[in-house]
This record gives C-alpha cells, structure tokens and sequence, in this order.
C-alpha cells in the first residue's frame, strides 16, 4: 500500500519472461478505480514489500530491485544472479521474499522439479543415493544487510530441502514462518502441505519427506533419513496451496488482530480460501490433536492421527465456482489497508478483492 488509496499490484502477465509488470492502482472517493502501468517487461515479478530503509522493494524472477514510484524507469538491482528459470524446465521460478530482523533478505529458491523424479517416475539419484538436482536450489537463501540500501552479493543457505517458499512471514517476535507448497502424488489425500518455523541451518525434508515424518515414494527409509530432518509446526490441508502470509493488526476486525492469515491458492478441496490462524507469543499456529475439521470445505478428511493441524477460521466460507456468478476463489497476494481492510489479488478471477465490514 502506498497511501490509503493508493496501491501497488505486481501482475505476473504469463509464465514467459518480459511479460510482467507492475501498475499503480488508485480508488477513488467514489469507488472508481483507475490504473498506471508504471513497469514493463519483467519476468514474473511477484513478492513486493518496504525495506529497513523505507524503500519499496520487488521480485521478479532473476533479481530484486528497488523500485520508486515516482520515477519507475530508475530501478536499482539489490541481488542479482538467480536462477533464470523457466516454466517446465524449472518448476517453481517465483523468488519470493523477507526481510529478517537484522535486514538481511532471506529468499525463495523453489526446487527445480517437483520431487526429483527422472520421466519414469523413479528417483534421480546421484553417486551416493542423494537427489541429483542442483545443490543451491529448494532452499531459503539469506543475503547479508550491509546497510544503507545495499546487501552482500555473496549468500548463504539458511534453510534447505524447501520445495517452494512463496508465502514467508516474519512475526514480530522475530520468528520466520514458511507456507510448503508439498509435492504432487497420484491421490488427492496425500501429502500434506506444511507451515514451517525455519531456523537457519535446518533442513525440511524435500525430496525425500513429507508431513510430519513420512519418506516419499522412491526413497528408502535409509535414504530419506527422516528422523533427522526438521518436522512442520502444523500441517495444512492437501494441495492448498499457500502463497500469501501475514499477520493481521488492522482496526477493522479486532477478533483478528495477531492472527496468521494465510492466502490457500490450491486447486482441489482446499483450493479458494483466506484463513485466519490463531498463533501462540512466538507466532506459530496453535494446533489440535486430533484436527478439528472446519478448515474443510466439505466432508471430513482426518489429518495423520499425530498430527497438529492449525487453529483455523474460514474467511470466506462457499468461495467456490458458481457459473454465471462468481469463479473459483483463487487468492494470491494480500495486504491490509490503513482501514483494517483485507485486501486481496485473485488471479482466476483477474481481480482485486476487499473483505471489510459494513
């Protein structure tokens, strides 16, 4: 947000690159909408987010750059040298972001396919049983603050075996939160997504594990070493998909404040929600055991008997596909206004949505 109403909305164009932008959207006292487009021919830009000097940072596929609306066309490159993904070659290219307590970006680096299988379904392995795919990918990169707007070019893992890190957040406790978007198998029922505190060093299991400690399909025990990696803080549903996450501390809905919400994208029972998690002093998501099932669109579907499933409130319960009325909710990115408003980028729908009271 750049004013009360004045916003910023990074539209992704396509999953080819040069066809990105970013547009400046104004709303009128009378509601009318208008739009700017500031920036052109980029490459997937999607995280966007102010910096500890004040400053409007984006990324886009290959770099994060400073942007000042101002005078769009002067934009400055902080890091440089990501991977220059492209759709099918390199599954997850979004290089999402944020900023950790001392300023350093901590950044996404989704994994390169989606669980490091050759065509046949079976294993890429290296010489020592390991996956084979690049070692500086599926992990949450940590760039050094230098100060005065500018971070080391050198980085260093801070958290691994992360398949895609779109939705981050940082509590202001200084925990970091991490939304797993899990692999894809042949049921609709398995695996479950993740919410991760990420601690640096600690590795999270991809490709070899899923949930809270079960190795995937291919790997033997002794390979995926399970035991040995660090377990989610709560699992999600299914294939929800999260790709935004936030804590909210607006005015407009005070039964909210504090609480994670989380942006499900997901494409199958989970898919179309905003949820609102009830967290504990550090930010972690409270949890039950056995799940309550409300976080469910329809039907019951029973977590792993072990297993803490979050604390969760619907945000917007029947967001589904009503023909001739309303599409798929799809959510993606999410921001609160000056108000308390939720604000909401729907990329189904090609829409900006606003949840607010009456």
């Amino acid at each position: 947000r750049l004013a009360d109403d004045d916003w910023l909305v990074a539209d992704l164009g396509s999953w080819d690159a040069g066809r990105g932008a970013i547009w400046r959207m104004r709303v009128g006292a009378d509601g009318a909408v208008s739009w700017t487009r500031l920036l052109g021919g980029l490459s997937m830009p999607h995280t966007m987010a102010r910096g500890p000097d004040g400053r409007i940072y984006i990324a886009e596929m290959s770099r994060i750059f400073v942007l000042d609306p101002e005078r769009p066309n002067a934009t400055t490159a902080v890091v440089e040298g990501l991977p220059d993904n492209r759709l099918h070659e390199n599954r997850h290219p979004l290089s999402a972001f944020v900023f950790d307590a001392d300023g350093a970006l901590l950044v996404n680096l989704g994994a390169p396919s989606d669980r490091c299988v050759d065509g046949r379904g079976r294993p890429n392995r290296n010489a020592r049983g390991q996956c084979a795919e690049r070692a500086e990918q599926a992990m949450v990169r940590r760039y050094a603050y230098l100060g005065n707007g500018r971070w080391s070019r050198e980085w260093t893992p801070y958290a691994t075996g992360l398949r895609n890190s779109v939705a981050m957040v940082r509590h202001r406790s200084g925990a970091v939160y991490q939304g797993e978007n899990s692999v894809d198998l042949n049921t609709p029922e398995r695996p479950f997504d993740e919410i991760n505190r990420l601690k640096p060093g600690a590795d999270y299991g991809w490709p070899y594990c899923t949930d809270m400690a079960t190795a995937l399909p291919g790997w033997t025990a002794a390979e995926a070493r399970c035991g040995r990696r660090q377990s989610p803080v709560s699992l999600l549903p299914p294939h929800a998909a999260p790709l935004d996450m936030l804590y909210y501390e607006g005015a407009m809905f005070p039964e909210l404040r504090g609480r994670m919400l989380m942006s499900w994208h997901g494409h199958r029972r989970a898919a179309g929600r905003i949820v609102a998690i009830e967290v504990d002093e550090e930010g972690a998501p409270l949890t039950d055991r056995p799940a309550r099932y409300a976080i469910y669109p329809r039907g019951s579907m029973p977590y792993p008997a072990d297993a803490p499933a979050p604390r969760a409130r619907v945000l917007t319960p029947g967001w589904n596909l009503v023909r001739g009325t309303r599409p798929q909710g799809s959510p993606v990115g999410m921001a609160v206004a000056g108000d308390g408003a939720i604000w909401i980028a729907d990329d189904r729908a090609a829409a900006v949505l606003r949840i607010a009271r009456e």
